[in-house]
């Protein structure tokens, strides 16, 4: 058996360490790229959003490496990515590819039924082993969290201008080389020495945005135009909703992690706009969305692939809570035509309106009325 999966940002770090530690043969399909998502566009339905047609490029470039095993997240609700698992498989079937097909559905009372499809995609493995190879991957996916984290406060105040995604790169490079659980809080705090090492400017002036929206467009960088780094340079210190280890204690831990920031405030903040679930993050982007503006930040990004029905419903509420609690609002919506200068463009519009907004409610412009 050799197992593949699809790219969602740095996913593929903390599940190609669960796997291999639990002996299975991974075998990861390249980077996303413009050839990915020619293939998925090429043999995907044209109404698919973008997440599908990555994912189905991924898995034919990871065949093309021997792949055979595709290990797929499940979901359910309005949104359509509780099919795509199964979309995916049969587009691939009529195109002759030879997939196993093992989808790990969200548990819905505990989290045994989990364990016993990772357990069957390791040969049967004990009980032990498992657990501890997913505390493994889910501590990986909480370290590339934390730099990441990092990154977002020191993009926009890093003295020389890509400092930052170099120590990032490093230190990242540390948690992957991690081949057993007790060697990883050494290179944590590696990792994290690598990042403190980058010189700041702390006292710069930047704007903070807040980023909601679809989870897949959120976390991978080749689907949203890597609008982080794009933000950084532009002087904006982001905040992700959404992050891989907080999605993984809600969906899949179903809580079980302490400490941890949890959808269900923002789901809480959510209902004053928007009354039950709509599938996807739709009732999170909405609560998201309020949460920062309580919190004092200068605007937020909604990003979605193009079709995504959950996300519609909320870019439809975001103009009212914009209105109600005076945080200005952008929706960026990517696809297979989206480009790079477009992108930029209106970044660059955004950001100004952010700084110069800021600059007139913290005094530092003085507007003459004639």
């Amino acid at each position: 058996m050799k197992v593949t999966y699809p790219h969602m940002g740095y996913m593929w770090i903390c599940v190609k360490a669960m796997l291999e530690y639990l002996g299975v043969d991974v075998v990861l399909p390249p980077p996303s790229s413009k050839k990915t998502l020619s293939f998925g566009v090429k043999h995907a339905p044209e109404f698919a959003c973008m997440p599908l047609k990555l994912n189905l490029g991924n898995f034919m470039e990871a065949a093309e490496l021997g792949a055979d095993t595709i290990v797929m997240a499940g979901g359910c609700g309005p949104c359509r990515f509780g099919y795509y698992a199964q979309v995916e498989h049969a587009i691939l079937e009529d195109l002759g590819y030879k997939y196993q097909l093992v989808v790990l559905e969200p548990p819905e009372k505990h989290i045994g039924e989990l364990l016993g499809k990772i357990r069957h995609i390791t040969g049967n493995r004990s009980w032990r082993q498992v657990i501890r190879g997913v505390r493994f991957g889910y501590h990986k996916a909480q370290a590339v969290d934390e730099l990441e984290k990092m990154a977002y406060y020191m993009r926009p105040r890093e003295i020389t201008a890509g400092e930052t995604d170099l120590a990032l790169n490093r230190a990242l490079k540390e948690i992957i080389a991690v081949k057993a659980p007790e060697e990883l809080p050494a290179a944590r705090e590696k990792a994290a020495q690598i990042m403190r090492a980058v010189p700041l400017d702390r006292q710069r002036k930047v704007v903070r945005v807040g980023l909601v929206g679809e989870i897949y467009t959120l976390l991978d960088p080749f689907a949203n135009q890597d609008i982080e780094r794009k933000l950084g340079r532009m002087g904006v210190e982001v905040d992700r909703s959404i992050h891989l280890s907080e999605w993984i204690n809600d969906h899949l831990f179903l809580g079980l992690a302490k400490n941890m920031r949890s959808s269900k405030l923002a789901k809480q903040k959510a209902l004053a706009y928007l009354g039950h679930f709509v599938g996807g993050h739709g009732m999170e982007t909405v609560g998201n969305t309020v949460l920062y503006a309580e919190q004092g930040f200068d605007g937020v990004i909604q990003l979605l692939p193009f079709t995504c029905m959950p996300e519609i419903v909320a870019q439809s509420i975001l103009p009212k809570v914009s209105a109600d609690l005076g945080i200005p609002t952008m929706t960026l919506i990517v696809d297979e035509q989206s480009g790079d200068a477009g992108v930029v463009t209106r970044l660059e519009a955004f950001v100004d309106l952010l700084m110069r907004k800021k600059e007139i409610r913290e005094g530092s412009v003085k507007c003459t009325v004639i």
